[in-house]
Formats: C-alpha cells, sequence, structure tokens
C-alpha cells in the first residue's frame, strides 16, 4: 500500500508533464494553421495560384461539394483558375472556431469560410473541415472539405 502512495505523486507529475507538451504541439499547430490561412487568400488578391498550391500537402485533395475530389498539384491549379475566373473569387476570410486534435501528425480544424469578389462584395459563405498534416515544410491541408451557406443556383 504505502508503494503505491509513493508511485502517485510521481504518476501525477508524469501526467501534467505529457499534459503541457500535449498543449505545446496543439499550440504550435493552431499558429501555424493561423498564419497559412493569413497567406490563403493572398493568392487571390494577387492572382498567385503559387500561394494557394503551397498551402497544400503534396498528398492532399480538396473535397468540393458536387465534384470529384481534387488531388495533386494539377488539380488544385485546375481549381484555383475555376475560382479566380470563373467564380470572381478576389479575396476571403477563415473564422477558425476549433481546432481538435494532439499536435503530433494530423489535427483538424472547423470553422467558417467567406469569399469576397473584386468590388469587395460578400458572395458566398459556409463551413468547412480541414484535416491538417505535419510535413517536412511544416502544416499543409490534407484534406479541404467545405460546402456554402446557400443552395445552389
Amino acid at each position: 500500500m504505502k508503494s503505491s502512495k509513493k508511485r502517485l505523486p510521481l504518476l501525477m507529475i508524469l501526467l501534467v508533464c505529457i499534459n503541457v507538451i500535449v498543449n505545446a504541439q496543439l499550440q504550435e499547430a493552431k499558429k501555424a494553421i493561423a498564419e497559412s490561412n493569413a497567406r490563403y487568400f493572398e493568392s487571390f488578391v494577387k492572382n498567385d495560384s503559387s500561394i494557394f498550391i503551397n498551402s497544400y500537402a503534396e498528398d492532399a485533395c480538396i473535397l468540393a461539394p458536387d465534384a470529384p475530389a481534387a488531388c495533386g498539384r494539377e488539380a488544385f491549379a485546375r481549381f484555383f483558375r475555376l475560382a479566380y475566373q470563373e467564380y470572381g473569387l478576389r479575396n476571403g476570410k477563415f473564422i477558425t472556431t476549433n481546432v481538435y486534435g494532439d499536435g503530433k501528425e494530423y489535427v483538424t480544424e472547423e470553422g467558417y469560410w467567406q469569399s469576397f469578389n473584386a468590388k469587395g462584395e460578400l458572395f458566398d459563405d459556409g463551413k468547412f473541415l480541414v484535416l491538417w498534416k505535419k510535413t517536412a515544410s511544416g502544416w499543409k491541408m490534407f484534406r479541404d472539405s467545405f460546402s456554402s451557406n446557400h443552395a445552389v443556383k
């Protein structure tokens, strides 16, 4: 009985240390996601698809509604051109409401988005879930799934 009482404080210290490490990893992921999200719509402001494409992991997929999965750099470039040329996307905003996970290899971001045209007018908004992957070059989007809050016209 005495040996288990002696182990309890050590176990508590170990649990606190693990919690601190996991929290630090998650905070690092949240910071990287916020930085990536801030750059994401720059690609549309500048009409520079490389910023958009570099937000995604090499093996990522965009899971847009009413369309097959768009996987790989060439598909990301087509997606960018479609958003820019056909939909008139020129700027936007991500509002992250939560990030789930331990920050080790993958985390999931949940939130809302807004899309603006060349006049700065809001033309679409919706919600998203993004599975982020820690890669050799930092946190990148691995699965990007989103939908509009509005019916297709």
